[in-house]
């Protein structure tokens, strides 16, 4: 149960549990959250700006109303979702869970807008997150809009559709590299419904995975970060070379393929494999286990 009472432009979420921004924002699950110079965080999400104040013990949400707080906020940050109970399921009988946990229980998986998440993923590949920050940024104040009202300057994710319609030499000025050719066909195919939506969101996962990899520049990888970090789907895990050295070493003993990854953490983890991805993936990277 989320407590909250409102002041003024301010809304308190009162003693909030399993969250930490650092965790959440971290974590490499979202590109457009910064902290700011008086340890404030600032983000832009469904063409809002939000400044997030995190006391240790309640989160202060500047700038906003109990509007937009209850239609987008709220939703965004998987408020309605019972972090104790999955940590409980996970870490049972799990003493490397409970370890992941227990470092990066502040976690709250985002529920980011599925294009924005998209691109953003194509954009990841081979590259590191300072430099996917700042081609996102770029993109969105090339081709984005201007957020009006907002305390700093900011503009909103351009949209597929609007992505659609530049060409490949202005998409060039992001510096996005030969990422630049997969934003290009890949957001015409979405705007020609190339990928079917309800498959992605209904179907079964290798179902939603195929229609996805039918988009240029989308292999496994960004299929699967795409439909966790969109909150699509849960019951995935991506794999990259942190997850494959925890599993290799707190886990399976050896490194393994990444098919038999997938069945381990099906088998072990269930509908909660995506929150188990990212306990583990964080910790693994933060601790640099394996390396």
């Amino acid at each position: 149960m989320i407590n909250w009472k409102v002041h003024n432009d301010t809304i308190i979420l009162i003693d909030l549990e399993h969250f930490d921004p650092v965790h959440t924002f971290e974590c490499g699950q979202c590109f457009r959250w910064q902290r700011v110079d008086y340890g404030n965080w600032f983000g832009v999400a469904n063409n809002r700006t939000l400044e997030l104040e995190w006391t240790g013990k309640d989160l202060v949400l500047h700038n906003t109303s109990e509007e937009d707080f209850l239609n987008i906020w709220y939703i965004y940050f998987d408020l309605g979702r019972d972090y104790g109970e999955i940590k409980s399921k996970l870490s049972k009988n799990d003493p490397v869970m409970q370890k992941a946990i227990d470092f990066g229980g502040g976690i709250r998986l985002l529920r980011q807008d599925f294009e924005e998440t998209l691109v953003s993923f194509l954009i990841s590949q081979n590259n590191g997150i300072p430099r996917i920050k700042k081609i996102v940024e770029d993109l969105s104040r090339k081709f984005g809009e201007p957020i009006t009202g907002s305390v700093q300057d900011a503009y909103s994710f351009p949209s597929c559709k609007r992505l659609a319609e530049t060409s490949l030499e202005e998409l060039a000025s992001v510096r996005a590299g030969y990422r630049d050719k997969y934003i290009y066909k890949a957001t015409r195919q979405v705007c020609m419904r190339e990928a079917n939506m309800d498959t992605v969101s209904k179907g079964s996962l290798e179902q939603a995975r195929s229609e996805l990899q039918k988009l240029y520049g989308v292999g496994q990888k960004v299929a699967d970060c795409t439909l966790l970090f969109s909150g699509t789907r849960y019951d995935i895990f991506p794999i990259d070379r942190w997850v494959k050295r925890v599993m290799a070493e707190l886990y399976l003993g050896y490194e393994a393929s990444n098919e038999e990854i997938e069945d381990f953490a099906k088998e072990k983890f269930g509908d909660l494999a995506g929150f188990a991805q990212q306990y583990l993936f964080y910790y693994a990277r933060e601790q640099k286990i394996g390396m």
